[in-house]
């Protein structure tokens, strides 16, 4: 049985679509990007624990101190009734340590009611509108540096000239230019140190979980010691109960994104591209700690920054990282 031919009509069909005109072939999503070092410690640091939590550790360290003491006590007292002079000697040693631990909560609260007062001058000077304010917190800015010897020519030029000010905001900066620009020099000088370390340890260390113990660990010290500069002099509880808060602010804002635009003035060019991935992630920590140094400042300095004393961020990522790496052409 034999089949005929079979006729297509071609016209009829549907012409397929040039090639200029075809959709473009999506691009493939990028991998995800680990986001810096210094980023992940500021959001690790800054997270709060939820209010259960902390009312569990609170009750776990006082249960634990609780069976530490009676452990003690019924330790010094069996020992008092088998070897009394070893047994008056280790409670003479459990009452010194406990007289230490007292005079540590001392000054932990001394610590505390420091950067309370700072944060109330800081207040203060915010809401400095006239003349008598602005004089009213010049007095007790110069009450809380009084005891700064290297302040004390710069606290008598400001009380030569302040009676020469009848003007509020100049009054302010007067006080600030002669109070906390020297001040202001040393931290950065702090911020700067802590930036190129971290810089360092993150492009020359090739260990998974250094860069961000680095960052964490070189943040801590810059802060606490950018708040003994302003005269915070912060203790073990309110150093961390200040760290989380700068680093608190800064996951919040979003200051702790950086990228190229960053750091271009330092290097030019799209810096990422050209340097190698563990460089690029060493100047990026870098950025970022300086970052977080600056606002450091900003929380601990007793006033608010003026306009033409706020430091530049890209000019101290600039001064910190200029010379560390070798700039591309």
């Amino acid at each position: 049985m034999t089949k005929k031919p079979v006729l297509f009509d071609l016209e009829d069909e549907e012409k397929a679509p040039p090639v200029a005109e075809a959709p473009p072939v999506p691009d493939p999503a990028p991998p995800a990007v680990q986001p810096p070092a210094m980023e992940q410690a500021a959001r690790i640091a800054a997270r709060r624990p939820s209010r259960l939590a902390r009312w569990f550790w609170a009750l776990l360290a006082a249960v634990i101190g609780a069976m530490a003491s009676v452990a003690a006590w019924d330790f010094a007292a069996g020992l008092i009734d088998r070897v009394p002079l070893l047994g008056w000697a280790v409670t003479a040693g459990l009452a010194l340590l406990l007289l230490l631990a007292l005079a540590m909560a001392l000054r932990e609260l001394a610590a505390l009611s420091r950067l309370r007062r700072v944060d109330a001058l800081r207040h203060q000077a915010g809401e400095a509108a006239d003349l008598a304010a602005a004089r009213a917190f010049t007095t007790r800015l110069e009450a809380f540096y009084s005891g700064r010897e290297e302040l004390s020519w710069h606290q008598a030029r400001l009380a030569e000239r302040q009676d020469e000010v009848m003007d509020g905001d100049a009054l302010l900066l007067l006080a600030e230019e002669e109070l906390l620009v020297p001040l202001d020099a040393l931290a950065l000088r702090e911020v700067e140190a802590a930036a190129r370390q971290v810089a360092t340890v993150t492009a020359l260390v090739p260990m998974a979980l250094a860069d961000i113990l680095t960052a964490l660990v070189s943040s801590l010290r810059m802060i606490r010691r950018v708040a003994g500069i302003y005269g915070g002099r912060p203790g073990f509880f309110s150093s961390w109960r200040l760290t989380r808060a700068v680093l608190a602010h800064l996951a919040a804002t979003g200051a702790v994104a950086a990228g190229d635009d960053l750091l271009e003035p330092v290097l030019g060019g799209s810096v990422l591209s050209k340097l190698s991935r563990r460089f690029g992630e060493g100047l990026v920590n870098g950025a970022l700690s300086a970052r977080v140094g600056i606002a450091a400042m900003e929380v601990c300095r007793p006033m608010p920054f003026s306009p033409q004393h706020k430091p530049s961020t890209r000019k101290v990522v600039q001064r910190a990282l200029t010379g560390l790496f070798s700039k591309e052409k």
